[in-house]
């Protein structure tokens, strides 16, 4: 793709007009955007001294600073290597109507970290699948994302760095990689058109800018930009998903597939398992204790650990979740309750609330209730239309499998209790000055839809119980038999997962 490009001169007062032109539709297009609810990306990659920021100054020079912001990426720092490595893009999303515009991105992160020797071979296509997932699926959310690169010539490039380093008011921008990229331009260009060309796909493809000149290269870039925003606009108006202009071949691209477990249905499940106190405060010490030793196992190696609990109203997770706690030490894990999202949630893709509620590695997350409400609770309340919520499985799957890429040990759970428990409970709520707070008129309204909830959690179970991430079917109607096999589930899970670590030593 990089071999294509053909260096030009454009003079300034041959482009001025339109540029003008183009900047005042870029304010209106920008309203149009927010109007829409449109969330834009625009990454400007490319080589060192490309002219990024420069561009970036132009591009933004007339918009409402109140819904843009422009975010410089570099090397990750301390605490960012401790999240998964797009955490820090995720958490950098824009909301509907916003732009986020990047000095350097995913891919920035990508290629230096290939080609200094920071990830293998494998983990740099392994980050190229995880590049083209993430894009997909902010584009099947309605995000509109732009990709530029600035390419420019090894002779300029140098020229720049060099007029760069003379200046001491610019010396500081550029930095030892700098200067290792130009002595390496032909490696660098090569891994940069492989990068390109795996990741031209037709929902984010590139637009690679001749950028010798800088008036060709903002020319080029305002007139992407206005192009592609008018025509989300116009998709967006008709009900449609926008794609941009492809200027190369586009890749075939194939979502990930994923080995799938085989759980039972919820109505296959034995409901009659329980305990005596006597076994349940037996079992509840001895489990507890390995809990214990093994998370601080886990934090001395820096193992993330995933729970997520999802369950029938009154089916007993803050009690089983209050359990694992107790074993925990405190400072190493987090229980985050989920609630119905909040209007800055929403505005963003629903794995945004998520990804940004991760813990670092060596920790513990626990989550009461999870992103499983987008295939259950959503569609059938109609907040969601069912289309999107199909396409849900995919993206959960793909979410956790980039978890264990990570290194998580993702550990899930259905608590289940039968109908005639649930009342029970729900009456003995009611009838409870204490636990009155626990029962609501919408418990109620979701029970008369039990039969439509239990369809709906049977084909989450199915759908996204994977070899890497599998569901476990907890029998809840005694609260005691839960809580054990919840911290037994736990103990082998991690138990597995650091025998392999030390198998691969």
């Amino acid at each position: 793709m990089l071999e294509t490009i053909e260096q030009r001169k454009t003079k300034k007062a041959d482009a001025i007009d339109e540029l003008t032109a183009m900047r005042s539709e870029l304010i209106d297009l920008a309203n149009a955007a927010k109007a829409n609810k449109i969330p834009v990306i625009i990454t400007i990659d490319g080589w060192s001294a490309a002219g990024k920021g420069s561009q970036i100054a132009k591009l933004i020079k007339y918009m409402d600073p109140r819904f843009y912001n422009v975010e410089s990426i570099r090397t990750p720092n301390v605490v960012e290597l401790r999240k998964p490595w797009l955490h820090r893009f995720w958490q950098r999303l824009p909301k509907q109507g916003e732009f986020l515009i990047l000095d350097g991105s995913w891919y920035r992160d990508t290629v230096n970290a290939y080609m200094f020797e920071e990830i293998s071979k494998s983990e740099y296509k392994a980050r190229i699948e995880d590049i083209n997932t993430f894009e997909r699926q902010l584009a099947d959310d309605g995000y509109l994302i732009i990709k530029f690169f600035l390419h420019i010539t090894k002779d300029e490039q140098a020229k720049r760095l060099q007029k760069l380093s003379a200046s001491e008011i610019t010396r500081w921008r550029v930095n030892e990689q700098d200067i290792i990229n130009n002595e390496n331009y032909e490696k660098f260009f090569k891994r940069y058109d492989k990068t390109l060309m795996r990741t031209n796909t037709a929902f984010a493809p590139w637009h690679i800018i001749a950028a010798n000149d800088k008036v060709t290269a903002q020319f080029s870039i305002m007139m992407t930009v206005t192009n592609a925003i008018k025509g989300a606009c116009a998709a967006k108006a008709e009900g449609r998903q926008f794609f941009d202009k492809p200027e190369f071949p586009v890749i075939d691209y194939v979502k990930p597939e994923f080995k799938m477990a085989k759980p039972k249905k919820l109505s296959e499940v034995d409901m009659d398992k329980s305990l005596t106190d006597e076994e349940y405060a037996a079992k509840l010490e001895k489990y507890q204790t390995r809990l214990f030793e093994l998370q601080n196992r886990c934090y001395q190696k820096k193992i993330p650990v995933i729970i997520a609990y999802e369950g029938w109203d009154a089916g007993g997770k803050g009690g089983n979740i209050k359990r694992v706690a107790a074993a925990l030490d405190p400072r190493g894990y987090e229980v985050k309750p989920i609630a119905a999202p909040e209007p800055s949630e929403l505005a963003r893709h629903y794995l945004w609330r998520f990804w940004t509620r991760l813990e670092n590695d060596g920790h513990f997350t626990i989550f009461d209730r999870t992103w499983y409400g987008r295939v259950m609770v959503e569609p059938i309340e109609k907040i969601t239309p069912q289309e999107r919520a199909d396409m849900a499985y995919q993206e959960i799957n793909e979410f956790e499998h980039q978890l264990t890429e990570w290194g998580a040990v993702v550990i899930k759970f259905w608590i289940n209790i039968d109908k005639d428990e649930q009342y029970r409970r729900f009456k003995e709520r009611e009838s409870t000055p204490s636990k009155q707070w626990k029962i609501t008129d919408e418990d109620w309204r979701n029970r008369e839809k039990w039969d439509e909830y239990e369809k709906a959690v049977d084909r989450m179970v199915e759908l996204t119980s994977t070899n890497f991430a599998p569901w476990t079917i907890v029998e809840g109607n005694d609260k005691k038999y839960a809580r054990i096999k919840a911290l037994k589930t736990i103990c082998k899970r991690l138990e597995e997962r650091l025998l392999e670590l030390d198998d691969l030593r």
